[in-house]
């Protein structure tokens, strides 16, 4: 008679965190993809966009205060521009509005980086829990 013991190892917590870590990381990826996209849909012009066009900027100042922040507890990553750099310019862009008394039509650049990227970010989860 052969003798066999089964012991199982309680492996949970091991795998929550690689798992966290993976989520962690596609994030990152999937974050900063769509900044990058909405970055280069920012031509740097001396005139104004039409409107349903991303916006021109004069200077680079929207363009480089696209940034991302992941918050890992949450899981979830922010993208857009940096109030402390641009104010709520980016905002009147985006939606339309208000901003230093002028009045801005729409101008959506990070809609539409969203919709550009987003048929590639189911493959920036696959195999990413090793």
């Amino acid at each position: 008679m052969i003798d066999v013991k089964v012991t199982t190892k309680k492996s949970f917590d091991k795998v929550k965190s690689k798992a966290q870590q993976g989520n962690f990381k596609s994030l990152g990826h999937a974050a900063a993809s769509i900044r990058l996209v909405a970055r280069r849909s920012i031509k740097r012009r001396q005139t104004a966009s039409m409107p349903g066009t991303p916006p021109n900027t004069r200077q680079g100042q929207l363009k480089r205060s696209i940034v991302y922040a992941i918050d890992k507890q949450r899981g979830i990553a922010t993208i857009g521009p940096d109030i402390s750099v641009v104010g709520t310019a980016g905002k009147a862009h985006e939606f339309g509005g208000r901003f230093r008394k002028e009045r801005y039509p729409k101008r959506p650049f990070m809609g539409p980086a969203l919709d550009k990227v987003k048929d590639r970010l189911p493959p920036m989860w696959a195999n990413s829990v090793r």
